[in-house]
């Protein structure tokens, strides 16, 4: 336990002295603050910039508070992934390639306590950067739209944490398996890609871990059937624990790769 202590706090401390900690949740605030925003404005921007052909209008949809929360979790479907995965992607690999993994290698270490300490710090992270990106989205969807109902806005919340668990322990147990520029693409595939594809010909598949923040933001409006959604996150719990398992497995095995 003051084994797992001690490389917790390692990570955690990387993470500060990295601004991680400061800038990924930066990140997913400026996405949740940006639909409401420039939904709101648009026409006053539009107006403001000039150079529209007399007689212009532009007819702007009737947009409710639920509209704008799912808007911002398309954000962060595309550029929050993206950024979580260039942030942790090197978490092992990167390590193993600069030999400063030499540091924690050279004493007998549990590769369990190794790999947890690691997606737990990811994954703290991960979560505080969707409560940062959710709460400015609903502050200013509150301000200009309306609220949601409380309770739902928090199952969405919920939902959408634990596929960024999902999304973070893949994302490490990536690192353990591949050196950064193969652990990068393969992850990539796996969640951007996979999502896109998902989103073109998903329609012939109800329980896919890719559909986990859709049945989340689907609770806003009461439009998902119940059973599909606990179907998913139960399927994204088991790949949880499969990456975890994966992960551990691979960052012992590739100890043998390390640069001194």
């Amino acid at each position: 336990m003051q084994q797992f202590k001690a490389l917790v706090l390692k990570e955690w401390r990387e993470s500060i002295r990295n601004f991680k900690i400061l800038w990924i949740p930066l990140v997913f605030m400026l996405l949740g603050i940006s639909d409401p925003l420039m939904n709101y404005y648009v026409e006053d921007i539009l107006n403001a910039v000039g150079n529209m052909p007399e007689g212009f209008t532009m007819m702007m949809p009737e947009l409710q508070p639920a509209d704008l929360l799912i808007a911002s979790t398309g954000q962060f479907q595309t550029i929050g992934l993206l950024v979580l995965i260039v942030a942790y992607i090197g978490t092992f690999s990167r390590e193993r390639q600069n030999g400063t993994a030499t540091l924690v290698y050279v004493r007998p270490i549990s590769f369990t306590a190794l790999f947890f300490s690691k997606w737990i710090v990811a994954g703290t992270v991960a979560v505080i950067s969707a409560i940062a990106g959710y709460a400015g989205s609903m502050y200013y969807t509150a301000l200009l739209y309306g609220t949601v109902d409380w309770m739902k806005f928090f199952a969405m919340l919920g939902t959408y944490c634990v596929w960024l668990l999902f999304v973070t322990a893949l994302t490490v147990a990536m690192s353990a398996a591949f050196q950064t520029a193969i652990a990068a693409t393969v992850t990539v595939i796996i969640l951007p890609l996979g999502l896109f594809i998902d989103s073109l010909i998903g329609g012939f598949w109800k329980v896919t871990p890719y559909k986990l923040a859709h049945y989340g933001t689907a609770l806003l409006m009461d439009s998902v059937l119940m059973k599909d959604y606990w179907l998913t996150l139960f399927f994204v719990l088991l790949l949880i624990i499969l990456a975890i398992v994966t992960g551990i497995a691979m960052s012992k095995k590739n100890v043998r790769i390390l640069k001194v």
